[in-house]
């Protein structure tokens, strides 16, 4: 049985993905699981064993569709379901297919009229109903993600004195969306009752100048914070998040690999909200949110900047956090 299964981004859908993805290579007598995306992501899924050969849509998509034709699929499980995907459906006939619920009229009467009417279900559940067609089942475990051979950073020799596996906080400071991010001065809150725990700043290198902000704030004694934006790969983020005591990240791919290290989570919402089923998926988090707002959600991904011009789903936020060990 070959199995097709289709998502082209991003690195949090993408390691959302990966319980369907070990369900139907350990549950489905003789599976071998394709896994088409873009090119930005092959890495985290050819790390995957549950992954027999990875697709990517480097150049066109009629190129992909050749590629994927001689490939001669049982089944296509459509994990992002958008126009693209379903072309590449419709152009393997004969392929048997199932698209994933994006609940998109739910979502819409949230973000526009307030009315949740979304189930109470995590998008991963959604994933598996695609699947229902192999009866797979939960196996009970979480989220998955591999660190290729070589990627593992050594804390003792890559971060400054003071950090050691386990006794710092991973702070990610990053989202795609500036929506989804808390301002520079909220970020020096939230660090600031983090102290006197050695701190490290992730995210990439569009991070690094608000990581330097961050980081400047804390040039004292006893304060330790680290601006690692921009300094590590993927991989080598994601293995500083699994070495942390545990994680403070906004509605973004870190948080998703955090929680498939089962680390705790302290997860910043700001336009998104939890109800949208993406949260951090079986593992002990706490939503940092700024609750009672009329605007929020005020969309399901995220924008350049505030609509209504205050952001205080951003700059209400409480940031309750643990406090230091004594």
């Amino acid at each position: 049985m070959k199995i097709l299964v289709l998502r082209f981004s991003s690195i949090g859908d993408i390691v959302l993905t990966t319980p369907v993805v070990r369900q139907l290579k350990t549950q489905v007598p003789g599976a071998r699981v394709h896994f088409a995306t873009k090119p930005a992501y092959r890495s985290l899924l050819e790390a995957n064993p549950y992954v027999d050969r990875t697709h990517v849509l480097s150049g066109t998509l009629g190129e992909l569709v050749r590629e994927l034709r001689a490939e001669q699929f049982d089944f296509i499980v459509d994990l992002h379901n958008n126009l693209r995907t379903r072309l590449i459906r419709l152009q393997l006939p004969g392929v048997l297919g199932r698209a994933f619920d994006k609940l998109n009229w739910q979502k819409w009467l949230l973000v526009n009229f307030k009315i949740d009417r979304l189930p109470p279900v995590h998008i991963v559940d959604r994933y598996r109903a695609a699947a229902s067609a192999f009866g797979i089942h939960d196996d009970g475990g979480g989220l998955d993600y591999f660190i290729p051979p070589g990627q593992e950073v050594e804390v003792t020799a890559a971060l400054p004195p003071g950090f050691q596996p386990g006794n710092y906080v991973a702070v990610a400071i990053g989202a795609q969306h500036a929506t989804k991010r808390l301002p520079v001065e909220k970020l020096i809150e939230l660090v600031g009752k983090l102290a006197p725990r050695p701190v490290v700043l992730l995210g990439g290198p569009e991070d690094e100048s608000t990581g330097h902000i961050i980081e400047l704030a804390f040039q004292r004694p006893h304060s330790p914070v680290f601006n690692a934006c921009g300094q590590f790969s993927l991989h080598q983020s994601a293995s500083l998040v699994q070495q942390a005591d545990f994680v403070v990240s906004h509605d973004t791919g870190l948080m998703h690999i955090a929680a498939a290290f089962g680390k705790e989570i302290f997860s910043v919402w700001g336009n998104t909200v939890p109800q949208f089923g993406m949260y951090p998926y079986r593992t002990s988090f706490q939503a940092l949110e700024v609750l009672g707002l009329p605007c929020r959600p005020c969309s399901k991904i995220g924008f350049a900047k505030c609509p209504q011009g205050h952001f205080k789903c951003m700059r209400d936020q409480a940031l309750p956090l643990p406090p230091p060990p004594s």
